[in-house]
């Protein structure tokens, strides 16, 4: 035997009698029970232990092979050049791909001296090359290349893909019933949901006239957070740390759910097709940046993912009125994406240098954009029409510090609120601003070319807001105990009047009713919840009014009734909400403990006709003959159905009392007898067990110092 196999032999007949040894111990045994265990057989060593067993749970966290190359992508359809253009197209690639994050290395692949005509790019993130592949798959460099962008972690997964294709088995059709029932509703309740014990129940409620709301449905534990309506009314989302759920239909079954672990914030399509969601939670499952998920309602199917490292302005995405485009804001871009496919407009973002804000119009495909003021480029306000791309007003400002934009409801104005510096000086060559003054640009977007109207205001904005269906808005100005609301009413041939100015008011927003006409001025929170309903057809206050310490103020979908609220979120004491009629007269008061949030159900745009509402309005004294008959017979029916209510509640009480009064009586023997024989149900007039004693303590003692 050789020396290493003695010495292997020996250390395995040590490792051999130490594990007997201890074998011994643990078994109580003779530890010279001959165990054998000889290791010097090779064929006694065979490791058959698998991974699965030996790594557990550590599994899930296996390298994988495409690690470390998530953070490359393959750009093709660049152009071939030769050395002498080489250094000229780095310089283009870089320009492009370096607004996502920071290039590492850069590999051309060249052949006889020309490039192949794709190139290989790594990040310091994958979250940076995902996005890169994300924004530049189909960018057009020009009109013979079109860019294709893919990870590089991707080949092999499309290297895989089976040459035969399998056709997807159908879903199974599953029956929601009406999913807009509440609107057969055949005295048009209007339904809201509210969230109340500090979020603990959320119940819907129907709002009539009877002096008590009609309860719909009610649930514990519903939401873990907040719920939303749909923009039209039919779904209700409710938040839960594993995704959202969508509920419709009489009785609210669960119509979708959608898988998204910290999901904070939602939006809806206008069109209800398409749901937008936002986790800050990475997705350690997927290899897809999953922070903005876009899902189909109807099937409840990802249609795509997007990289957002916050959500500070949401919605990130805003979707056109009909719904078939949503767009975003990049470094310098304007994203517009196209549904279903989901994928660029006309492949390929819109390049605008400084991009600041953008909206779309409310009933047109219509975007307006703006750009910020730079050196001696003035601040511009784009209209610009989708898809055609055409430009349909541009309108230039000099001297602006911000800019917001307010679309009436019908899409008729389109008012951007500039804010201005009114003085500059030029101090060694540099510009210095002095003063602010503010202005309205009123674009008229029904008239031909677009004119462009203009209302200066010296003091400062605090809110503004359009009459939705109507030509009037209204803003709040001024400062500390001199606030004032005006409003003004845009007349043909570019004539924009003052109507009225309500000055010294306690005020901060403004809530027009959905139909128009009528408007309640608020002072919420710091301001004590004053409410102040105006009629603007002749600007009469109609009622003066306050709900102390109100943090919201909110008009049903038909502008009959319009809720205040003190929210547990906002305020801790007296939770609660109001409902008021539309001319500020108070119908009910309902407190609530924590209570949280009100919300009313959405309608869906009416069917009828213009030429319909027209002759609705012609006849409206004999429609309002026929309602009022109806009312008084409601109230009548409401009034004994409130006294049947309470009735029965009181009958609940007093059986409930008769009950426990009995047991009372029945347990009299057991009391007695614990305390010695004697009745302590009536110590009244046992004046011989017992005796008064009065007892002094000291409770304060106080130095006083005399003059």
């Amino acid at each position: 035997m050789a020396a290493d196999d003695s010495a292997t032999y020996g250390r395995n007949k040590m490792l051999n009698k130490s594990f007997t040894d201890d074998y011994a111990d643990e078994n109580g045994c003779d530890s010279d029970i001959d165990i054998d265990m000889d290791f010097s057989d090779p064929d006694d060593f065979i490791d058959d232990v698998t991974d699965e067993e030996l790594l557990g749970d550590l599994l899930k966290s296996k390298p994988k092979e495409t690690d470390g190359i998530d953070s490359v992508i393959v750009v093709d359809n660049i152009p071939k050049v030769g050395s002498d253009r080489k250094d000229k197209l780095k310089n283009v690639i870089r320009k492009i791909y370096q607004q996502f994050g920071k290039l590492v290395t850069e590999h051309y692949p060249e052949e006889n001296g020309m490039t192949k005509g794709y190139i290989f790019l790594e990040y310091t993130n994958p979250a940076h090359a995902q996005e890169a592949v994300t924004k530049t798959n189909g960018y057009k460099l020009d009109k013979a290349h079109t860019f294709s962008v893919n990870l590089f972690s991707d080949f092999d997964r499309y290297a895989n893909v089976p040459d035969e294709w399998e056709k997807p088995e159908p879903m199974p059709y599953k029956d929601h019933g009406n999913l807009r029932q509440w609107l057969q509703n055949s005295d048009c309740h209007d339904q809201y949901s509210i969230i109340y014990d500090g979020g603990e129940r959320t119940a819907i409620f129907a709002n009539g006239n009877n002096a008590e709301p009609l309860s719909v449905e009610e649930r514990a534990r519903w939401t873990e957070t907040y719920v939303r309506w749909s923009p039209m009314g039919t779904y209700l989302a409710t938040f839960h740390s594993k995704g959202i759920a969508l509920w419709g239909g009489e009785k609210f079954r669960q119509i979708m759910r959608f898988s998204h672990n910290g999901v904070q914030l939602i939006d809806f399509s206008s069109c209800e097709r398409y749901m937008v969601t936002f986790s800050p939670i990475p997705d350690t499952k997927s290899d897809e940046s999953r922070a903005v998920i876009i899902w189909d309602i109807l099937t409840g199917l990802q249609k795509r993912s997007f990289h957002c490292e916050n959500a500070s302005v949401w919605p990130i995405f805003k979707w056109s009125p009909d719904g078939k485009y949503f767009a975003r804001i990049g470094t310098d871009t304007l994203s517009i994406y196209e549904t279903p496919s989901f994928g660029l407009l006309d492949k390929k973002s819109l390049k605008i240098t400084g991009i600041a804000d953008f909206s779309w119009s409310p009933t047109d495909n219509i975007i307006c954009y703006c750009t910020p003021e730079e050196n001696n480029t003035p601040a511009r306000v784009t209209l610009l029409e989708i898809p055609s791309r055409r430009e349909l007003c541009v309108k230039n400002l000099f001297n602006v510090a911000d800019l917001k934009m307010h679309w009436q409801k019908n899409g008729d104005y389109l008012c951007c609120k500039v804010d201005r510096y009114s003085k500059m000086k030029k101090e060694k060559d540099q510009i210095k601003y002095s003063g602010m003054y503010h202005n309205f640009e009123i674009f008229r977007m029904r008239e031909k070319q677009i004119p462009v109207d203009k209302v200066e205001m010296k003091e400062p904005i605090i809110a503004f807001a359009w009459e939705p269906t109507g030509h009037k808005f209204s803003f709040i100005h001024g400062e500390s105990t001199r606030i004032s609301v005006s409003f003004y009413q845009v007349r043909p041939a570019g004539r924009v009047d003052l109507i009225k100015t309500f000055e010294k008011r306690q005020v901060n927003h403004i809530f027009w009713s959905p139909m128009g006409q009528f408007v309640v001025l608020a002072g919420l929170r710091s301001m004590s919840g004053s409410l102040e309903f105006i009629d603007t057809n002749d600007m009469t206050i109609m009622n003066m009014n306050e709900h102390f310490m109100a943090t919201d103020v909110e008009w049903d979908p038909t502008g009959r009734y319009v809720a205040s609220a003190v929210s547990w979120w906002g305020h801790k004491v007296d939770n609660a909400y109001w409902i008021w009629n539309f001319q500020g007269r108070l119908l009910q008061k309902q407190p609530l403990e924590r209570f949280c949030q009100l919300l009313w159900r959405p309608r869906p745009p009416s069917l009828l006709t213009d030429a319909m509402i027209k002759e609705i309005k012609k006849n409206m004294k004999k429609y309002s003959a026929q309602f009022e008959v109806k009312d008084r017979m409601s109230q009548t029916k409401a009034s004994k159905e409130l006294i049947e209510r309470r009735q029965k509640k009181v009958d609940e009480f007093l059986k409930y009392r008769e009950q426990v009064m009995a047991e009372y009586q029945e347990q009299k023997p057991q009391r007695m007898a614990l305390r010695g024989g004697i009745d302590t149900d009536d110590i009244s007039n046992d004046t011989e067990n017992f005796t008064e004693e009065t007892i002094e303590f000291l409770v304060k003692v106080e130095e006083t110092i005399e003059e």
